[in-house]
This record gives structure tokens, sequence and C-alpha cells, in this order.
């Protein structure tokens, strides 16, 4: 199964010259709001605004107009878009495909780090993330849900409203109506049957990932907090305590009502030395799990440590109040990078584990677009080209050791044409994000991976980017040389206004006749 999103904008859906996000007031200085504090009181902070630079077009071959511009000039720019699941064989061909109601729930186009999927741990279903619309902050109306609203993937939710946070409207026709989304889980059976659980983590920034493990919990990954409230005053407002409890990694029990602080069930606190925000240590993007233990990686963001982290004790399933769950160790696992200089150097996305021994991890690079400098050129930069794609890591002695980097056939650096699309902007594969993994009966694992982007546009998110896969030999501790086990293959390449997001196993059912469905 292969998540996709495609954009559905044109010209109109953004203004060139209209306040970014829709309805921000106060210009680039800002306008000052009072923050309310825990103690009593209030504190003064400058909200600032952006503008639109350019339309609501995607980049074409037409015309110079590109959406993803207005990137440069609002923090918190994103569209909204349709989902779409694929059904495909193991070589990309579609055999079906479920459009995923746009009325119920949608993606922002250009969030990279959106949309994983994940099957379940009984193998019956599959999870992803998106926005279902609630009531917005101050406001009476629910908010709609649909593609091309702007700025959704910065809103506040429901039950977090930050009064910092500049998105405090998504609708470009009515601005003064007030929005807000919950990061919502969905969940599809083999059968395309749909449920939804709305969750009000991760307001102001996006939910990554949700994968519902043996005892029927969803656990998920995400970040939060676009807002202004400075690292001091975080931990003295109400809405900055709130905003740093509802982050990283969480737990959701499906079908329930959301929760509200103080009992939104964020897992395990993280604060090291770094000079951002409190909660952006445990900006968590991949999850997976193994052995009915919950594993996450964080690999983007000037702070924390970029690494893979344990949830808790090995083979127990975090689960609790707000408060015990509060309390969960999260870990670094032995041998992999441990120090803030990690945030320059590692930058982990997906994992999949072969057996208990040997982790496949997909590194996306630091997304550093070197303009080339003659026909040809690499345009990835050396970090990316030494590191990016698919690390092997081997644990021998107790301690996780990295023992090659899967690259062959990724290309990485090396740009790719797209059908209709501007050649000025054309995207290199800058490594590679989710996975789906299967371990063969001939000692071998196939891994099949997202790629990452680098490239000159305004939000490398948006580039039309690859599904591939690569066969390896798991016992193997040195790199393949030569021939197709090692060499990653294109099994899919998206289209001009396409972008893939995550891929996974078809879920089965208790009969299962290995029939395709959707």
């Amino acid at each position: 199964m292969l998540s996709k999103s495609v954009y559905a904008g044109n010209a109109s859906t953004v203004i060139a010259g209209e306040a970014l996000p829709p309805g921000c007031v106060g210009g680039a200085t800002g306008l000052t709001v009072q923050v309310p504090l825990i103690a009593g009181g209030t504190t003064p902070v400058a909200v600032p605004c952006g503008f639109a630079s350019d339309n609501g077009e995607a980049p074409n071959d037409q015309d110079t107009h590109n959406v993803w511009n207005n990137s440069g000039s609002d923090g918190s720019f994103g569209i909204t878009s349709p989902i779409f699941l694929e059904n495909i064989t193991e070589d990309g061909w579609v055999l079906g495909t479920l459009p995923i109601p746009s009325d119920r729930i949608v993606t922002s186009f250009s969030s990279k780090s959106e949309l994983a999927l994940n099957l379940s741990a009984d193998g019956k279903s599959l999870t992803f993330m998106g926005y279902h619309g609630g009531v917005g902050c101050g406001g009476t109306d629910v908010s709609p849900t649909a593609p091309n609203l702007i700025d959704v993937s910065a809103s506040n939710t429901p039950g977090i409203c930050d009064p910092t946070n500049p998105v405090t409207s998504s609708l470009q026709s009515t601005p003064n109506i007030p929005t807000s989304y919950y990061r919502a889980v969905a969940e599809v059976d083999r059968d395309g049957h749909l449920s939804f659980t709305d969750g009000n983590a991760y307001s102001g920034d996006n939910g990554r990932a949700a994968i519902k493990a043996s005892n029927g919990t969803y656990y998920m990954v995400g970040n939060d907090n676009s807002g202004n409230i400075g690292k001091k005053q975080l931990p003295l407002t109400v809405a900055g305590f709130e905003l740093i409890n509802a982050t990283g990694a969480e737990l959701r029990v499906p079908g329930t009502t959301p929760p509200v602080p103080p009992n939104i069930g964020m897992i395990g606190r993280l604060e090291f030395l770094s000079s951002d925000k409190q909660g952006k240590d445990t900006n968590f993007r991949g999850i997976t799990i193994f052995n009915n233990t919950v594993y996450v990686s964080k690999g983007s963001g000037g702070n924390g440590i970029n690494s893979v982290f344990q949830e808790g004790t090995a083979g127990t399933l975090p689960t609790g109040t707000a408060a015990e769950l509060a309390t969960v160790p999260l870990t670094i696992l032995p041998g992999f990078p441990n120090t803030e200089a990690s945030t320059g150097t590692n930058f982990p996305f997906g994992m999949f584990f072969a057996n208990a021994n040997t982790l496949y991890v997909c590194d996306e690079g630091d997304g550093t677009f070197v303009p080339p400098t003659a026909s040809g050129s690499n345009v990835a930069d050396a970090q990316s080209q030494a590191t990016a794609g698919l690390q092997k890591w081997v644990l021998q002695n107790g301690v996780w050791t990295m023992v090659y980097v899967l690259q062959n056939g990724l290309n990485i650096g090396v740009q790719y044409s797209v059908d209709h699309y501007p050649a000025s902007i054309n995207p290199a594969t800058g490594g590679c994000r989710n996975i789906a993994g299967r371990v063969n009966h001939d000692g071998t694992v196939t891994i099949w991976a997202i790629t990452s982007t680098v490239s000159a546009n305004g939000d490398n998110g948006a580039d039309p980017n690859k599904l591939v896969k690569v066969t390896d030999v798991i016992s193997a501790t040195t790199a393949p040389s030569g021939g197709w086990l090692g060499t990653f293959q294109t099994v899919r390449s998206a289209r001009a206004g396409e972008v893939f997001r995550g891929v996974a196993f078809a879920p089965k059912s208790d009969d299962d006749d290995g029939g395709r469905h959707f």
C-alpha cells in the first residue's frame, strides 16, 4: 500500500500580496497579545505575520508561478490536499485506489513528514494521520475539512489554543472566523472501511505517524508549537505548559473523546541543553513496534539529539494515565548517536527490524541543496552523500553499530526531470523516509522506501519523489559490491503535483484469501 497526495489548488487558492496566515494582523513586526500566566496575570508576546509572495498555482512548465514560494514569507505555509491509498504490486502496478473522503480528513501537501502508513500488530488494518476540523479557538463554528485550506498544518488544535500562534484562521474568504484542527488518526481495513479518532496533541504543528499495537491502542509521533512564546516564557504560561506536555510520543485510545490538558497521553519527556523551546527535543517522526516494544526516531530540527529511541521497557507497551505516561523513559539505543552534534550529521526516519540484531534505518539527509556549478553536477552536500540512504545497524555485544549504508541506485544528488515540471527546480533524491520491509525465505530482506529530495523549490516537501526498493543479505556486515543485491530500483515515480508519503503491506482478515481489495 502506498499513501500519496495530489495538489488540488489553483491560482486563486492564494492571492499574491494577501496576509498570511489568513487574517493575521500586525505585519512583520507583529501584533502584541497578552498571554495568561500560570501564576496569574499576563505577559506580552509579539505575533508577526507574513504575506503571499506568489499565487496558488503549482509549479508548471507554462509560467513562473509556484505556490511553494510562499514558504519564504510565511513560516507556517501549507495547503491542504486530498489523501489517496493505492493498492500496488511489489513492482508498482496499481491494483486499486481508495480516495479518502476529504470532508473527513486531509493532509498538508508539502509536509514531507506526514501520512506515514503503518500496518497494525494483528495485520488487519492500516493507520495514518491527518487533519479534521473542530471548533475554532474562541469561536463557535466547526472548522471545515477540505482541500485548499491555508496553513492548517500549523493551526491550533481545538483543545490547546495558543494565542501567539499566527494561524488563527485557514479560510481565505472569511479570515475573521477562527479555525482549529484535530490531529486525527484514520484506520482502514482491507475492505476500505474507515474509522477516525480525533486528538488534541501536536497543536501548532503536525502529527506524523500512528501505529495500532497488540493492545488495541494507537501509538503516535509528531511535533507541536509554531507559536511565538519564548523558551523562558513557555513553562510559565498556561498555553506554553500545555504545549510542552502534548507533543513527541503520544498514546490514544481509538474511538474515544479527544483528551484535553492535563490528560493528553504524552509518553516520556526529554530536555537537553539545546537553545530551542521545551518540547522540541521530542520532535519524533518515525515509529515502529518490534517484539512488543515501541521505537521512535528523531531526525529534524537543530535541537536535541537526532537518534533512535526506545519507549519504556523492552517487551512492554507503555500504558497508564497521563501522569504515569510522563514518567516512561525514552532511551537512546546503545551505539546510536547520543550527542547534540548529531543534529548536523544524522537524520533518521523510518525503521525496520529484520530480526532482534539487525535494524534498517532510513536517513533522509540534511536537505541541503547545492546549486549546480555545471550541467549534471551533484546537488547534494557531502554529508548527504556520505550517510543518507538505508543504513544497516547490527547489534554486537549489546551495542548497535552501523556497518554500511545502502545508496547504490538512489542516485543521491543527481537531478531528474518530471513531465510538465519546471527544469529550474528539478529535484534530486536526498535520502529516504518511511519504509516497509519483508524478511525473505532465502536469508535476505527487501525494503520498500519513500525517497526524500533536495531542490531549489520553495519547499522541497512538495517535490515529486519516488517509491524505491532494495534487497540485502541480512547476515552481511559488508556492503554488497555490484549486482542487484544492495542496488535500489525505482518502483514508482510521482508526477508533477503529486507526492508519495508512506508505504506498508496491505491488511488482511481472519479468513484472508490473499486477494487484493480496494
